[in-house]
């Protein structure tokens, strides 16, 4: 198994930025890909950006192209999400995420809340 803590959110003001966190454990050489997904009350979970173990390839949500850079350190088993530029509608609980290649996304988070106050 794969435990996945995130930590880093709160309240912030439109246009600054935070960096979340996220931290794994347990069997993370089965790791191949991290990500990040976040939700919003009555809507369904949504894909913000992701990366390969090797960080060599990252993808983006279009809506955070630009703003967001997803990155990761191995030696700390650990994936970051900066946020820059930050928006009301980013306002969501943000989920780590982790799958093994050729799965989906097995593995979750907790949660961590970002709140953008305009």
């Amino acid at each position: 198994q794969v435990q996945l803590v995130e930590s880093g959110g709160r309240l912030v003001q439109a246009g600054g930025s935070l960096r979340l966190s996220c931290a794994a454990s347990g069997r993370t050489f089965v790791i191949y890909k991290m990500g990040w997904f976040r939700q919003t009350p009555g809507k369904e979970r949504e894909f913000v950006a992701d990366i390969t173990r090797g960080g060599g390839s990252a993808s983006y949500a279009d809506s955070v192209k630009g703003r967001f850079t997803i990155s990761r350190d191995n030696a700390k088993n650990t994936v970051y999400l900066q946020m820059n530029g930050l928006k009301p509608e980013d306002t969501a609980v943000y989920y780590c995420a982790a799958r093994q290649s050729g799965s989906n996304y097995d593995y979750w988070g907790q949660g961590t809340q970002v709140t953008v106050s305009s």
